[in-house]
This record gives C-alpha cells, sequence and structure tokens, in this order.
C-alpha cells in the first residue's frame, strides 16, 4: 500500500527549496505520495516578525543556507526578485505584494489538479537555483508550469478568480501545520507525526520504513 505524507511548503524558504531534491529522490525511490500544502511566509503571516527578530538571525540563516546547500551539491543563490518584496534593512514588509499570493494560490490549483509537489519542485527550483534571473519576466514560469504539468495562463486566470476560497485554503494548511505540532517549514508530517526541516527527511524515512513503505 502506497504511504502518503504532507509537506507544509514556502516558496520564500530557502530550506523548503532545499529539501525539494531530497524529496524527489524519496519519491522516486520509495512508495510514497507526497500532498504539497503551501502557506504563506512568516515575512507576510506574521506582522512585524522581522523588525522584532534577533539582528543575528538573518546573517546565520543566508550563511547556514549557503553552507548546507554546498553540503548537498544543490544548486542555490537567493532569487531575484524575491518572492516578498520588503526593506531587508528595517523588516518592513509593504502589505501590497506582487509575486507570494500569486504563487502560492497557483500551487494550491496545481495541487487540486493532481501537480501539487511538481509544481512546488518546478517553481522553487526556478526561484532558487540561481539559472533564472529575473524569474518574473519572459515565460520562465509558464515553462517551469509547464515542466510540472499544468498551463500557467489557465491556472492564473482561475488564481484570480477565486483568489478568496485558494486564500482560505492556504490559511487551512497553515492551521494544519499548527494543528500537527509546527509553525515553520518545510515540515513533513506522517500520520500526525510533525519532521520540521530538511534535515529531517532521514528520520522521516526511518518511520516510513518502520510502517513497511516499499521501494519502488
Amino acid at each position: 500500500m502506497t504511504l502518503a505524507f504532507d509537506v507544509f511548503w514556502s516558496f520564500r524558504s530557502p530550506y523548503s527549496y532545499l529539501a525539494l531534491h531530497q524529496l524527489e529522490a524519496l519519491r522516486r525511490d520509495w512508495d510514497v505520495t507526497i500532498n504539497a500544502r503551501p502557506v504563506l511566509p512568516i515575512a507576510v503571516r506574521i506582522d512585524g516578525f522581522f523588525k522584532r527578530a534577533n539582528p543575528l538571525w538573518l546573517p546565520y540563516l543566508v550563511r547556514d543556507t549557503i553552507r548546507t546547500a554546498e553540503f548537498l551539491g544543490v544548486p542555490f543563490k537567493y532569487p531575484d526578485p524575491d518572492p516578498v518584496v520588503m526593506d531587508l534593512k528595517t523588516g518592513e514588509v509593504p502589505k501590497e505584494q506582487p509575486h507570494i499570493h500569486r504563487l502560492t494560490r497557483l500551487a494550491v490549483l496545481a495541487g487540486e489538479m493532481g501537480h501539487g509537489f511538481d509544481f512546488i519542485r518546478e517553481v522553487g527550483t526556478m526561484l532558487w537555483d540561481g539559472k533564472t534571473r529575473p524569474w518574473n519576466v519572459g515565460n520562465h514560469l509558464a515553462q517551469a508550469a509547464s515542466r510540472a504539468g499544468v498551463d500557467l495562463a489557465a491556472l492564473d486566470t482561475r488564481q484570480a478568480a477565486e483568489a478568496a476560497r485558494l486564500d482560505g485554503v492556504i490559511a487551512e494548511n497553515q492551521k494544519a501545520l499548527e494543528k500537527a505540532g509546527h509553525w515553520g517549514v518545510p515540515t513533513m508530517v506522517l500520520d500526525g507525526e510533525p519532521f520540521f526541516g530538511q534535515d529531517r527527511i532521514d528520520q522521516l524515512l526511518f518511520r516510513l520504513k518502520q510502517k513497511g513503505v516499499k521501494r519502488r
């Protein structure tokens, strides 16, 4: 029997991107289904978060993500433009956001069509691997969506028309993440048990094996 788990994921999270390659390998090698459940990044979800954060937090995060990517052998560069428009010096995050709500709604729609993980994998990789800069011009996003098995133009029409419903799904995903016992991303949840961080995928596999997961 195929085992399934949720992955709570954000387009703005470098650790979410760094988990993608490991999750893809897990899906390739083991009989599992990955349910992508996109959430909004903390910068837009919690007002003033970066203004209250320890000033050492962001510089360490940058250093650690670059090092982790090197360790994993994964191409890595911070997106241009940033999926969240903000002033990194002051921590000010404008209410109007041109990218992150659209991307997250598109991911929900792709998931409803059965292509959720493929969408976050292709679009997340496009954002973070440093090969597409700037990512929001031309047909880069459309090509990534096509590789995931969906049509960007059709999804964009729907995400604009169904924004309120999709925002409700995104909010429910955040509630489900917190109910499972965490608040951050990436978090994988298997039968109610949370595994937070790209460095817990090996423990997720450990638990999957205990539950009888089969190799493909």
